[in-house]
């Protein structure tokens, strides 16, 4: 007798099987890979956290880390900022680098890993003699960073310098400033982007570790010479209060390292923890780092409620977070 001839017919939540029609929206095809397994049913239960993430009521907090603004990524996130969608962004230095170098007129073009008739390693020696920097398949011209030092010092540090010590984030908050005034005085073809959107918006942007970027090695530049200074920790009053006044918060967490850790630990100063959380990652969890560390991993440390809804994606977020966006719009009618 076979050890499960008592047991009841299994039927428990059969696999369907997604579609992939001409016609449909994105919405559509976010909800027909709910039928399928693996990072599909992931992808469709993200969306659905997500959506729920987008209502007014929930304080969200947008962790960006890796390439994402060079990369293509940049008018959804600011969009999502334009539109009540971000209440705190987290993000790396060179976001904002990037972010600011196409607001006042630079450009990335796409680019080659490596071409056919050179190695890796000759491609990237002639990049460098050429003043071509690159970010996958992504180039930028050298020039721009020039253009951004500029930028930098007569429209941000210079207005600054008056001040004392001050915020990161009162430095993005003034970078922004400058990104949408010089957009729309130079008549840049350009979006002004997302620290513009945010600083119209009143949105704190946040960078703990800007000091590891282009930005802040010119920021650090600017300091040998004058009385501009930045104070790493005036931040963390005013984003931990932001979390502890939130009656229901969710973290959208797009990468790992500093932003997604600055995201979630401010949780932990906090009575309450994170009600939702959708995390974009290509790193794995088993070799202990957190940039791959699953949400449900830190909800032992209390930065998410035990009985939160929470979701990881394993893949290219320079695919999945338009995909996620999209279809979590779509779903809440916008």
């Amino acid at each position: 007798m076979s050890d499960h001839e008592d047991r009841e017919t299994f039927c428990h939540d059969p696999i369907g099987h997604a579609e992939a029609r001409a016609g449909m929206t994105v919405g559509e095809l976010a909800e027909s890979y709910g039928e399928a397994g693996i990072g599909a049913n992931d992808l469709h239960e993200a969306v659905d956290v997500y959506a729920e993430m987008l209502d007014d009521d929930v304080t969200t907090f947008f962790g960006l880390a890796g390439a994402m603004v060079p990369t293509g990524m940049r008018a959804v996130v600011s969009e999502l900022i334009r539109d009540g969608h971000v209440d705190v962004l987290v993000t790396t230095g060179a976001n904002l680098t990037h972010d600011t170098i196409e607001a006042i007129g630079g450009k990335h073009h796409h680019g080659e890993v490596t071409p056919p008739e050179r190695t890796e390693r000759e491609h990237d020696e002639t990049l460098r003699d050429e003043g071509v920097d690159r970010i996958y398949n992504v180039y930028l011209p050298q020039e721009h960073f020039a253009l951004f030092e500029n930028h930098l010092r007569e429209e941000v540090f210079s207005v600054l310098e008056a001040e004392g010590a001050v915020s990161i984030q009162r430095m993005t908050e003034e970078l922004g400033r400058a990104n949408s005034e010089v957009n729309a005085r130079e008549d840049v073809a350009e979006d002004a982007g997302v620290l513009a959107a945010a600083y119209e918006n009143d949105v704190p942007v946040y960078c703990p570790a800007f000091q590891d970027s282009v930005l802040g090695l010119q920021a650090w530049m600017y300091s040998q010479t004058s009385e501009f200074t930045v104070d790493a920790l005036a931040d963390m009053t005013d984003i931990t209060d932001i979390a502890y006044e939130a009656d229901s918060a969710g973290a959208m967490v797009v990468g790992g390292g500093v932003p997604k850790n600055y995201v979630l630990q401010t949780m932990l100063v906090s009575p309450d923890a994170y009600d939702y959380a959708v995390q974009l990652t290509m790193d794995p969890s088993n070799t202990g780092g957190l940039s791959g560390a699953t949400l449900d991993e830190a909800r032992s440390w209390g930065k998410l409620e035990k009985d939160a809804r929470n979701v990881s994606v394993y893949a290219d977020a320079t695919i999945t977070l338009p995909l996620v966006v999209a279809a979590a719009r779509e779903r809440a009618g916008e």
